[in-house]
């Protein structure tokens, strides 16, 4: 096990991701990344997999790194015809009912990913599935390997610009998603032993009276904890969410999200929680790894 410290200085990054998904470096490559950048305790919250915590976890131990893994994952679910993102953090990754959970979001996540592809086809890109399957190299496919290839095959010039123009809401390249409920993901991550966590809600373009059924909803549900701090937010987002996760009973949690080097994505870069609130670890043992 690997001791948590329990005072301040603390360094938590509980959102980021690996090549299991959608992520650029491997999970040894992320641990070691996070330890150069003074990182304490690192979740890994790959897309609808768990599948690059035992290599995490194996290259800590085996090495004798100063770091805390937390075993994670980002469940994509569907809400009000909206597309949100669940956090399970401390979760089994052996949980039968995790497991049933991850391997049906698998089974939607191919079968969207193919459609997508047979949407690109017939406007004139071909073998968009099979590049953003190559790219993947055996994680799960995203959308953002779809944007990954199309910029690699000169189609646009950057990923912003794919999404923009073939992948977002109404574009020829969009599939409306089928994943599991809210419900749904947090009984699983439960299950598991888990805290479930809504991931990054200033990102869903909601306003402020959406934003309070989505954090009613999931606490009724049982939800335990809000992303609050990222780090890169608008002026006083890290504060209303703060407000809103104190209004509906919720912890806090922080995470970058992080999926490959950046200028402005970063490993811990800016993660700090606004006051009067309860972050999720307040309770978690001092000895905590995955």
């Amino acid at each position: 096990m690997t001791e948590i410290a329990s005072d301040m200085t603390t360094r938590y990054d509980l959102h980021s991701h690996t090549t299991a998904s959608d992520g650029v470096l491997s999970p040894e490559q992320l641990v070691d990344r996070a330890i150069s950048m003074g990182i304490d305790v690192l979740a890994i919250t790959d897309h609808d997999t768990t599948e690059g915590i035992p290599a995490a976890l194996h290259h800590i131990q085996q090495n004798n790194l100063p770091l805390a893994l937390i075993a994670g994952v980002e469940v994509s679910t569907l809400w009000q015809n909206l597309e949100i993102h669940i956090v399970g953090l401390n979760v089994d990754i052996n949980s039968a009912s995790l497991k049933t959970l991850l391997a049906n979001q698998v089974d939607l996540r191919k079968q969207r990913g193919m459609e997508i592809g047979h949407r690109l086809a017939k406007a004139g890109i071909p073998d968009a599935w099979e590049g953003a399957l190559k790219l993947a190299n055996g994680g799960q496919v995203t959308r953002g390997h779809f944007a990954r290839y199309l910029v690699e095959a000169g189609i646009a010039p950057t990923i912003q610009k794919v999404f923009k123009k073939y992948l977002a809401r109404g574009k020829i390249g969009y599939v409306p998603p089928q994943w599991c409920t809210i419900a749904q993901a947090i009984e699983a991550i439960h299950q598991a032993g888990g805290q479930a966590v809504i991931a990054h809600p200033g990102r869903y373009g909601l306003s402020t009276k959406w934003l309070k059924r989505l954090a009613d909803g999931f606490k009724q549900h049982g939800g335990d904890a809000m992303e609050v701090a990222q780090c890169q937010q608008a002026p006083n987002e890290r504060q209303q969410l703060g407000q809103l996760a104190r209004e509906y009973g919720l912890n806090v949690s922080l995470g970058s999200d992080f999926h490959q080097p950046c200028s402005w994505i970063e490993l811990g870069r800016n993660l700090w929680l606004p006051g009067d609130v309860v972050p999720v670890w307040h309770n978690w043992p001092r000895f905590a790894a995955a």
